[in-house]
């Protein structure tokens, strides 16, 4: 049986294969910087807009108001060296074994003769997907992986013409490119408020799946915020709508007919559209838009945290009555967060007035941030809610956490537990302060159920930081129920709940 997985950045289809390299683009700016595109300036963000679809849905109105916007994209391979050959072609042309599986299947059920619809010359296309104009004058937004490594890149509009685009620049964290064509008055989709969209709103997709140009499929938003394991700097609209290769890029519309999202990436065993598709909200994309318009490159903000989830024992300990927020377990040196009152054990429970339900909610609307802005915080410290402001900076390049196990010296302890402190070299080692109590050995018990383990270092019991065994057995005899440990493991920080209260099957002994 075949693993499920996350196909990520597998829209863009190629004439020999799905395209899937990320690759470094070059930059320019082509407009002056500040000016709002005009899919921006359309929209009326502070009106409810008027939907175009009314009772059941019929989307042909909407089609035809927003498809001469979008585009089909191709980009060309480098041009080969003088008497070399385009990789994975003979004399120009690609054999039959050099053929992706689901362009022989498409030969095989198409008989040369037969009534078929015009595809790409292979040869000329390494990789083919989608996008929709963004401003009269010519701007175009794609996914990055679309242009990927191209040498060339080719924009067919919407009435047939084909134009030669610059790439204005890209983002691999977003998965975001800025191209640009040498026209005017071009039509313009009008950008929408993903944050107004529901859990079952119908939603439009427009692309080229295997070059199908100008292809409408429907849906329903099936999730919101959804967080993948490789772009932490995006929370995806997830819907039912089919995407297929060749969808990269390409623009997904509510009702109003505004964009609210760039389809990107399926969910797959197959490769091939299995009713889980993700786009990319379309104020994230648009503020990498114009990042890379103004400047080139996209700047996001840093918060400097480790943060983890909250699970429900530790919810308990935190005296929560759901687990929700983001659990800081360290404040990074030199960071904004070093510099304002926020505290390890705070719980995030908000940022700028958005809700963080989880860890992974929090970097997305951190990064949207630009450095030198002021952001507020709300934070659950000591069963109270409490506002910190602090300035966002930039994003470093690098940042990294320090320390390793060390090994222990004897002590005792209980609780299913045996504690060492440690020594000034030691905590210089594992980079902490005045702080630290090792587990040396761990026997069936409270702390072994909970899921610490030998090695780790205990840095607090509940908001206590502890220095010395008898300092970590006091706190846990002084404790209630359940107690959250603020651990130190292979360099990472995390909170772990301990339940003190005994087993039936203890008391029985």
């Amino acid at each position: 049986m075949q693993d499920i997985s996350i196909v990520g950045r597998a829209l863009a289809i190629g004439a020999l294969s799905v395209c899937l390299g990320l690759t470094g683009c070059g930059s320019d700016s082509a407009e002056p910087g500040g000016q709002p595109f005009d899919a921006e300036v359309q929209a009326k963000s502070n009106e409810p807009a008027e939907p175009i679809v009314q009772g059941l849905p019929d989307f042909t109105e909407l089609v035809k108001q927003v498809s001469p916007a979008v585009v089909n994209v191709s980009a060309m391979p480098p041009k080969p060296a003088a008497g070399g050959q385009s990789p994975g072609s003979s004399q120009g042309r690609p054999n039959a074994g050099e053929l992706g599986d689901w362009l022989k299947r498409f030969f095989q059920d198409h008989p040369p003769g037969g009534n078929m619809p015009q595809m790409p010359a292979p040869e000329d296309h390494v990789s083919l997907g989608s996008g929709f104009i963004i401003s009269s004058d010519g701007y175009i937004l794609t996914n990055r992986h679309v242009t990927a490594g191209a040498g060339q890149i080719v924009v067919k509009l919407n009435d047939r013409r084909q134009l030669v685009a610059k790439l204005v620049g890209s983002d691999a964290d977003s998965d975001i490119a800025v191209l640009k064509v040498d026209a005017k008055d071009l039509p313009t989709v009008q950008v929408g408020q993903p944050d107004d969209l529901n859990v079952g709103s119908w939603v439009v997709a427009i692309g080229s799946p295997f070059g199908f140009e100008t292809s409408v499929t429907a849906g329903i938003v099936s999730a919101k915020n959804r967080n993948l394991a490789d772009n932490r700097y995006v929370s995806f609209l997830q819907t039912d709508v089919a995407i297929n290769p060749g969808n990269s890029g390409g623009p997904l519309f509510n009702l109003a007919g505004q964009v609210v999202g760039i389809n990107s990436q399926i969910y797959s065993d197959t490769g091939g559209y299995q009713g889980v598709s993700f786009a990319i909200p379309i104020d994230a994309a648009m503020n990498a838009a114009r990042q890379l318009r103004d400047h080139g490159e996209v700047v996001r903000g840093w918060l400097g945290v480790q943060i983890q989830d909250v699970d429900r024992k530790l919810a308990q300990s935190f005296n929560l009555n759901r687990p929700v927020g983001a659990l800081v377990t360290q404040i990074m040196a030199d960071s904004p967060a070093a510099g304002s009152s926020l505290k390890v054990g705070d719980i995030i429970l908000s940022f700028e007035n958005h809700g963080v339900d989880s860890a992974a909610d929090l970097p997305p609307l951190v990064g949207r941030v630009l450095p030198g802005e002021r952001a507020e915080l709300t934070v659950l410290r000591d069963g109270n809610k409490k506002n910190i402001q602090l300035k966002i900076e930039a994003l470093p390049a690098t940042f990294a956490t320090s320390g390793a196990a060390q090994a222990p010296s004897e002590a005792g302890g209980n609780f299913g537990l045996t504690l060492a402190p440690l020594d000034k070299q030691e905590q210089q080692t594992l980079g902490i302060d005045r702080q630290g109590v090792r587990i040396q050995r761990l026997a069936d018990g409270p702390a072994s159920a909970a899921g610490l383990q030998q090695g780790d270092v205990i840095l607090s019991v509940g908001s206590r930081p502890v220095a010395r065994p008898a300092e970590v057995l006091k706190a846990l005899h002084n404790a209630d129920d359940s107690v959250a440990l603020l651990v130190l493991r292979d360099g990472v920080r995390r909170y772990i709940a301990l339940s003190l209260s005994e087993p039936e099957t203890e008391r029985l002994r």
